[in-house]
């Protein structure tokens, strides 16, 4: 009996200190941001980051095509003048939209849809 509980307790001490380090590594990681270019979208990784390696070595970057990122595009779209105070998204609806969510607009400034990204603003009546 004494000795399946000392095995126990190494066994736990070996784990214990396998998830400390582990956790102190993932901690490390966390403080990084992602996006190199900008830190305005810590998600984001510019194509000279992500094409790297044997797969991209032989292949003319200047030849391919250089496609805007969707989160510019978006950028681009102007602010959705409304007069209501809810306003719903669906994302232009049919098979490209995607599910209906309603935007509350009470707060001043423009807020934008949580899927994507089209920003809404209410528009203030004077009586």
């Amino acid at each position: 009996m004494m000795r399946i509980n000392a095995s126990t307790a190494s066994v736990r001490r070996a784990a214990s200190a396998a998830i400390r380090r582990y956790s102190s590594e993932v901690a490390t990681q966390a403080d990084k941001p992602v996006a190199t270019q900008s830190a305005k979208y810590w998600y984001y990784q510019h194509k000279k980051e992500v094409m790297k390696g044997s797969r991209f070595e032989q292949t003319d970057m200047s030849a391919q095509p250089v496609p805007m990122p969707a989160i510019d595009l978006i950028a681009e779209q102007p602010v959705q003048k409304v007069h209501q105070r809810v306003v719903a998204c669906n994302g232009g609806g049919g098979p490209l939209g995607h599910p209906k969510v309603y935007i509350n607009l009470d707060q001043p400034g423009n807020h934008s849809c949580s899927y994507c990204g089209l920003r809404f603003e209410q528009e203030h009546h004077h009586h």
